[in-house]
């Protein structure tokens, strides 16, 4: 009679305990959280002052209204953007650390392997949700240079190869590589000053460290309609709404084309459930008027594609890169 009597009791509190954990699983602390329930980093892995910044902080502050969570920008420049993007690889792929980077996020990788360096990062370690701009680069010298046209540039360079320089973001960066692609089409030598990023090499221009650059209108554009610099060029195929006045090289007749994209990426291993959120909240940044009057003025205006597209393209402009990476070498 005891020992069933303690058999009963023991099974009581057995089905106490179950009850007890049944609600604690229930309990708000212990389900899992509802994403986003803190700050949201977005890694921007340059500067201030360049393209990806110029995007990121409009983006940035429309996304925060959307989610009800601060999206905080960090600049985590170095290695022309390979820092910051290696840091995004490896984050924690919990949606709290995002990335909006430019087309560059393509080449490092194959740079690394050009350079016989560690490979920084994969891009399929990355998940695109949204592209947001799309500009050629713009090919500018100070308005007290001696050069008027990309003609007078041109001769200039092949009279007196090397003489000059030319600044960057970085080696194989996004102001390098269409630089690179010019000088290999047009046969002429300039001395490559790499930076950390479009704003320090604009300032580098703009202070006689170097003779010219090439860089999206986004940060450039302000600096032209003050009469500080001047553009001779760009590497689009249609006319600039920002710039209709400066021809493309397609114009001079070269087949040069290159587009300085930015987009907002996550770590690969992030959830659908995040990412399609992510995504709505990319869309509505995009159609955000705000976002729209900021990057119009910029000289940089939207063209949005979502995830898939987005996709599709990237793959299309990665193998592009590629090639021009192997098709340039080693640089030093």
């Amino acid at each position: 009679m005891q020992h069933h009597l303690l058999k009963i009791i023991k099974s009581s509190i057995l089905l106490i305990n179950l009850l007890s954990f049944g609600a604690l699983i229930q309990s708000p602390s212990f389900a899992q959280e509802k994403w986003p329930s803190k700050t949201i980093t977005m890694i921007v892995p340059f500067p201030p002052g360049g393209v990806a910044d110029t995007v990121a902080r409009p983006v940035a502050e429309a996304m925060s209204r959307q989610l009800g969570q601060p999206v905080i920008i960090e600049n985590k420049a170095g290695a022309g953007g390979g820092v910051g993007m290696a840091y995004v690889s490896k984050a924690k792929p919990d949606g709290y650390t995002i990335l909006m980077t430019l087309s560059s996020i393509s080449i490092i990788p194959e740079a690394d392997k050009i350079l016989g360096k560690d490979i920084s990062y994969q891009i399929n370690q990355f998940k695109p949700i949204a592209r947001f701009t799309a500009d050629p680069t713009v090919l500018v010298v100070r308005a007290d240079s001696p050069w008027m046209t990309y003609d007078q540039f041109l001769a200039e360079m092949k009279k007196n190869p090397g003489k000059y320089n030319f600044g960057s973001s970085g080696n194989y960066g996004t102001m390098h590589i269409p630089m690179e692609m010019i000088k290999l089409s047009d046969q002429f030598e300039m001395k490559h000053i790499p930076y950390t990023g479009a704003g320090p090499a604009i300032i580098g221009l703009l202070g006689s460290q170097v003779d010219a650059l090439a860089t999206g209108p986004a940060s450039i554009v302000q600096q032209i309609k003050a009469g500080k610099v001047r553009a001779l060029a760009h590497w689009g195929n249609t006319k600039l709404n920002s710039l209709p006045d400066v021809k493309s090289f397609k114009d001079f007749g070269k087949p040069i084309e290159f587009a300085q994209w930015s987009g907002l990426f996550v770590p690969a291993g992030v959830s659908p459930e995040i990412t399609d959120r992510l995504r709505e909240v990319a869309k509505l940044a995009a159609n955000d008027e705000k976002v729209k009057s900021v990057l119009d003025g910029a000289g940089s205006p939207i063209q949005y594609l979502d995830a898939p597209a987005f996709q599709s393209y990237w793959n299309t402009d990665a193998k592009k890169m590629a090639d021009i990476v192997k098709s340039i070498g080693k640089v030093e």
